[in-house]
């Protein structure tokens, strides 16, 4: 057995006792699980901050097209 086999039992045998091994990962109840919702979690997370930029881009352009000065937390140029 490889020393990263025994650390990833050891880790497992871990997680099965209730401790949270992999961050992001609470909730799992062995360590394929916790690495599972790590990996989610950090998805959405990506998810949430790419639909955060849009939004910004999309109601700086409407608060140009209007004429209105724009409310999205972005500087105009030239003030």
């Amino acid at each position: 057995m490889t020393t990263r086999q025994k650390k990833r039992e050891e880790l497992d045998e871990r997680a099965k006792q209730g401790e949270t091994v992999v961050p992001g990962g609470t909730g799992g109840k062995n360590l394929e699980a916790q690495e599972h919702l790590a990996e989610e979690a950090e998805k959405a997370k990506l998810g949430r901050s790419s639909w955060d930029q849009k939004d910004i881009i999309r109601c700086v352009q409407k608060e140009d097209r209007l004429g209105r000065n724009r409310d999205c937390g972005l500087p105009r140029n030239g003030t």
